[in-house]
C-alpha cells in the first residue's frame, strides 16, 4: 500500500512521504466528531419533521455506506500539506517574513495557525507572487469560514465565472485576468443558503 499511495501522492504534486500523510490524515481525522449512530438523537421530534419536510435524512449511515467525513480529511490534509509557511511565502513574494505575518492581519492574505506557526493556502499564490485581484476576493469572503472552506471554493468552477464558455474556478478566473469583482460578489456568498 505505500508504495501505490506514493505513487497517487507524486502524480497529485504532493511532496510528501506515505507515512506523513497518513500522520497529517489521522491528525485530521482526529480534529473530526466521531460519527453519530443516531444523528436523529440530536433534534427534538418536531426539529426532525421540519428537517424531513426539506429531504433531510437524518437515518444512521448502512454498513455499506461510507464515510462521509473521509473526503473532507483527505481535503483537510492535502490543504496543510501543500500549505506555505511564512518564510516560504516571503521567499516566493520576495518580502520580509515580517510583511507576510502583516498581509495576515490585515487580510491581504489568509491562513491558520498551526503547531509550526501560520501556514498559508497555496491557492493564494502564483509562482512568485500574490493571486491577481486576491485582496479583492479575500476583503469580501466571510470571516467565520474554515480554511477548507474557502479553498474549495477558490478551486472549484462557478457557473457564473466562465473563460471560453467553460465555467472556471474564482482561482482560474483570476489567473486568466477575470474582474476580481466578480469573484468577490461571489465569494460574498459563501456559507449563505443557496
Amino acid at each position: 500500500m505505500t508504495a501505490a499511495l506514493e505513487s497517487v501522492l507524486a502524480r497529485a504534486g504532493l511532496r510528501v512521504t506515505a507515512n506523513e500523510f497518513l500522520s497529517l490524515v489521522e491528525d485530521a481525522a482526529k480534529k473530526l466528531t466521531s460519527p453519530q449512530a443516531d444523528p436523529a438523537a440530536h433534534f427534538s421530534d418536531s426539529e426532525q419533521a421540519a428537517l424531513a419536510d426539506v429531504g433531510l435524512d437524518l437515518a444512521p449511515l448502512g454498513p455499506s455506506e461510507g464515510d462521509p467525513r473521509a473526503r473532507t480529511v483527505a481535503e483537510q490534509a492535502v490543504l496543510r500539506d501543500t500549505a506555505l509557511s511564512v518564510n516560504q511565502a516571503a521567499e516566493r513574494l520576495g518580502v520580509d517574513s515580517s510583511r507576510i505575518r502583516h498581509r495576515i492581519g490585515e487580510r491581504r492574505l489568509i491562513g491558520w495557525k498551526d503547531r509550526g506557526g501560520w501556514r498559508l493556502p497555496a491557492w493564494q499564490f502564483t509562482e512568485h507572487d500574490a493571486l491577481p485581484g486576491l485582496e479583492a476576493v479575500l476583503a469580501a469572503m466571510p470571516l467565520d469560514q474554515p480554511a477548507l472552506v474557502l479553498a474549495n471554493f477558490m478551486t472549484t468552477p462557478q457557473e457564473d465565472l466562465e473563460v471560453e464558455d467553460h465555467p472556471v474556478s474564482p482561482r482560474e478566473w483570476l489567473l486568466a485576468g477575470g474582474d476580481p469583482g466578480r469573484a468577490a460578489q461571489l465569494a460574498s456568498t459563501i456559507g449563505t443558503p443557496a
